[in-house]
């Protein structure tokens, strides 16, 4: 009799543990999954800052394009993002528990690039491929394992850019911005993170293609804004009020820093023929400021080509592939994606499709 209820034991928990898998994968995975039977990839998405228009964008494209790689792949795919709130404690515990909870993929936008080689660490012992993006970790955090990546753009080629709209500004119409006719431009610039590199490479190489091409130029001020509205707009408001119509220029690291420009010559009645401003990024808001002639160009950041690459980059990882034969761009660990620059003559199409 013993034996007897033994073996039915066996049999009942070997029926129960098999109706727990079912139920188990029916909530993993979609009623219209081609590959049934197939585990969703998880992807956790740690970003610094969820109120950075840039990087809500690209936060944006990544959501979207993950039901596209789910088509792509026929797998689910489930995509969760943290915002740290420029806290990098918080973030090292957002990792934690997308390492924790089994995530197939973890993708970081730094909140402090520096801090990189920690998140490299404990995603190389819990063998997780990590995609790190935008905020580039510094080069020996990015020689830590080789299921490491990085996904961004040429911080140089970006300044270059902005450098080159301001050259074939003065090029054209050389009175619109030299206003004074001393045969310089006197210029402000709103700059980034004081630790950010692309921050630093921005205001560098914008400024030294203009004095490449020929054209001197004045400083008359720059301020660290953090890549924020509100601080680009208290920075100009203080420097109209010691510059008045004397600046001509003003550079910004990114769009968000160039709108808060806007918003202090707007009201301070100085915007029409005022300083020429220009952006870099390509945001939506920006994008219709150019189409207005309030900000003359800025240099598009190609947020959703970056998501892109992101998930293609992570869909292999996934599904055990190499991400070389997929993208192409694949440079060892790195991904830079092109910029490009806009004005009033392209601003119009780029908004058509936003």
């Amino acid at each position: 009799m013993r034996r007897i209820l033994g073996r039915l034991w066996k049999v009942t928990g070997m029926v129960v543990l098999i109706a727990g898998m079912a139920m188990s994968f029916s909530g993993c995975i979609d009623t219209g999954d081609k590959a049934e039977g197939k585990n969703p990839i998880k992807i956790g998405v740690a970003i610094y800052r969820g109120d950075d228009t840039f990087i809500s964008s690209v936060s944006s494209y990544l959501t979207s394009g993950g039901k596209a790689l789910e088509t792509k792949l026929g797998r689910k795919v489930i995509i969760n993002i943290a915002d740290a709130k420029n806290n990098q404690g918080s973030q090292n515990d957002q990792v934690d528990n997308f390492i924790s909870r089994g995530y197939d993929i973890i993708c970081v936008n730094m909140v402090d690039r520096t801090a990189a080689a920690v998140i490299a660490d404990k995603a190389k012992e819990a063998n997780i491929p990590i995609i790190f993006f935008n905020r580039e970790p510094v080069e020996e955090d990015m020689q830590i394992w080789d299921k490491e990546y990085y996904v961004g753009t040429d911080a140089r080629e970006a300044g270059i850019l902005q450098g080159e709209l301001l050259i074939s500004e003065y090029g054209r119409n050389p009175e619109n911005m030299d206003k004074n006719g001393d045969g310089k431009l006197q210029y402000v610039m709103l700059e980034g993170e004081q630790v950010h590199q692309d921050a630093l490479i921005r205001t560098e190489y914008s400024v030294k293609t203009v004095l490449q091409a020929g054209i001197e130029m004045d400083k008359l001020g720059n301020e660290t804004c953090n890549w924020m509205r509100s601080l680009s707009y208290e920075a100009m408001l203080k420097w109209l009020e010691k510059y008045g119509s004397a600046i001509e220029v003003v550079m910004a690291n990114n769009d968000e820093m160039a709108l808060g420009a806007v918003q202090a010559l707007r009201e301070k009645n100085m915007l029409e023929n005022g300083p020429v401003i220009v952006g870099i990024d390509g945001i939506k808001e920006c994008l219709e400021s150019i189409s207005k002639g309030d900000i003359y160009g800025t240099v598009k950041n190609d947020a959703k080509k970056q998501a892109e690459v992101i998930l293609t980059i992570g869909g292999a990882c996934a599904e055990g592939k190499d991400p070389k034969n997929l993208v192409p761009e694949l440079d060892g660990h790195y991904v830079r994606v092109p910029h490009y620059k806009v004005t009033k003559v392209n601003a119009e199409v780029l908004l058509k499709e936003e």
